[in-house]
């Protein structure tokens, strides 16, 4: 059975399809269950297969063995279509395939429509945030092109929005900055004005101010017409953590009337 099911994976390799589900494979193969995962432990331990869920197995090329397996935009769509979740490749990782290029990601980051935990891959590692309303996010949400067919990812404006929105997967403020300096040129101001709605507002004055101080204050505009429709909302921090102690924290050096955020530091971002 072993031989049977490696030779089938070689077939499947040469049509460029590195994932499978076992339930086809034992209905194509005529195997039991039983059978099938017995043949799949076997090639598993010959590191040329790995299972990411139940049911589900991505085939490990040669050229990927010592890695552990392919890299997860190989197969994250195929993966993400077998949850039935909505999702993108989002923050970072998607910051890295906009062209931001300060800082190499060390996670495949994923947002998606229910909780999943964080998965490792070989020398990968995927970590997915929740998102529950994601679907309000769908014109921000663009197809990339990969080596073996493509996947979701967050256009340029809701990755931006998303940086803010998820500071500690970003590597907090001034990495955040650094990102956004390599990203601002390509954010189309009616495409971010539009998704700030679907966004707290905490999040959008924070990376209107940020923007602002970059030097891209008209592209904030009418994402700031969207926020203050019917009132400039409440003073917010631009880094929360900074007030976790009151007692500890430092005074405003600034308070940006444009958006209502208090500024205790200056984020520095990388040259």
């Amino acid at each position: 059975m072993g031989a049977e099911l490696s030779s089938y994976l070689s077939d499947l390799q040469s049509k460029g399809q590195l994932v499978l589900a076992s339930e086809g494979v034992e209905s194509e193969l005529g195997l039991g269950h039983g059978a099938f995962l017995d043949a799949a432990e076997r090639l598993q331990r010959q590191k040329k297969l790995i299972r990411l869920r139940r049911g589900f197995y991505v085939i490990v090329p040669p050229q990927f063995s010592s890695w552990g397996a392919p890299p997860p935009s190989w197969y994250i769509d195929a993966l993400m279509r077998h949850e039935t979740c909505p999702y993108y490749v989002g923050l970072l990782k998607a910051a890295e395939l906009h062209g931001a290029t300060h800082q190499a990601v060390n996670e495949f980051q994923v947002v998606v429509a229910k909780r999943l935990p964080k998965m490792q891959v070989g020398r990968s590692s995927i970590s997915f945030y929740y998102r529950k309303e994601i679907e309000a996010l769908t014109r921000g949400i663009v197809d990339h092109k990969t080596d073996t067919g493509s996947m979701k990812i967050s256009s340029v404006e809701l990755t931006a929005l998303d940086l803010l929105r998820y500071p500690h997967a970003s590597a907090g403020l001034d990495n955040i900055v650094t990102v956004l300096a390599d990203l601002v040129g390509k954010i189309n101001p009616d495409a971010l004005a539009r998704l700030s709605v679907s966004f707290q507002k905490s999040v959008v004055q924070r990376l209107g101010h940020l923007l602002d101080q970059l030097g891209y204050a008209d592209s904030t505009r009418l994402m700031l017409q969207e926020l203050v429709k019917k009132e400039l909302p409440s003073w917010v921090e631009l880094d929360p953590e900074e007030v976790a102690d009151p007692q500890l924290a430092p005074s405003p050096i600034e308070r940006d009337k444009r958006w209502n955020v208090v500024i205790r530091r200056k984020p520095e971002g990388d040259e």
